[in-house]
């Protein structure tokens, strides 16, 4: 089984209407492409110019314009979305839950995932502390689609290996971010690919790519991986689409000639 698959790079800013805009611009150009199974990047609806910008825009569950919008332009195009991620309303009041919502071409919502592991990072006067106003989830996400099983990680997960492995046997891997260039140009790929071909399947890596309003500069290099680790097609920077064709029999012979997954010896809990 073949399908195409495409990651969307963009450059957000603080309005949420203009980002909506452009993901429904770049959306409808990988579909047209053949595109049907498309994946945005973190906070593709707000890149706000303070980090409490997205406590103000959060979103309650099942309810608000921008779960509406992924919803309108699956079925619009048929598609199924991978909608990066959004800020949804916490338990807390001054925070938001970071999470990554899936619909399919009928509109319906098929998996969300919330963000379990909070980015931290300084060097010099470069500092982020996610957790400032984001509330970690719990729960590891994996769900079936015709595209075979897919897993739902975001941006600071990717460095955490026992999230993945946890999920069990999977067939592609998503991963919307807004990696930093510090960070990104050291790690991102290699982290990628790691992943790609430890866990023998497809990696979707949806990056935010750019110099945004608020001063920030994110590393895109959007990307899909095959699981012999081989980068398919990428975009370095500013907006665009990043299409790769998936292929589950190229996957299957992989796990056949070297069956690394069966050979594992020491479980996790």
């Amino acid at each position: 089984m073949k399908y195409r698959v495409a990651a969307v790079q963009m450059v957000s800013g603080p309005d949420p209407a203009e980002n909506c805009a452009t993901a429904q611009s770049l959306i409808a150009e990988a579909a047209h492409a053949g595109a049907s199974l498309i994946a945005l990047p973190e906070y593709f609806p707000l890149m706000g110019m303070s980090e409490q910008d997205k406590v103000a825009a959060r979103e309650r569950d099942g309810d608000g314009p921008i779960q509406r919008f992924l919803a309108e332009i699956a079925v619009k195009h048929g598609v199924w979305i991978i909608g990066g991620s959004i800020p949804m309303e916490a338990d807390a009041a001054d925070k938001v839950r970071n999470a990554c919502l899936v619909f399919d071409q009928t509109g319906r919502r098929a998996a969300r995932y919330d963000k379990i592991h909070l980015f931290g990072f300084q060097r010099g006067e470069e500092r982020y502390v996610e957790s400032n106003t984001v509330e970690a989830g719990d729960d590891v996400v994996v769900f079936d689609s015709p595209f075979g099983r897919i897993g739902l990680s975001i941006c600071y997960d990717l460095r955490f290996p026992e999230l993945y492995r946890s999920m069990g046997l999977l067939d592609v891997i998503a991963v919307p971010s807004a990696f930093t260039f510090t960070t990104g140009k050291a790690h991102w790929e290699l982290l990628l690919r790691a992943r790609a071909v430890e866990n023998q399947c497809y990696v979707l890596a949806a990056a935010q790519g750019g110099h945004h309003r608020n001063g920030r500069v994110t590393y895109g290099h959007s990307m899909v991986i095959d699981p012999w680790g081989i980068v398919m097609n990428r975009r370095e920077e500013g907006e665009g689409v990043v299409l790769a064709d998936v292929d589950l029999e190229r996957l299957a012979e992989i796990r056949a000639s070297l069956p690394a997954l069966a050979h594992r010896r020491l479980k996790i809990d």
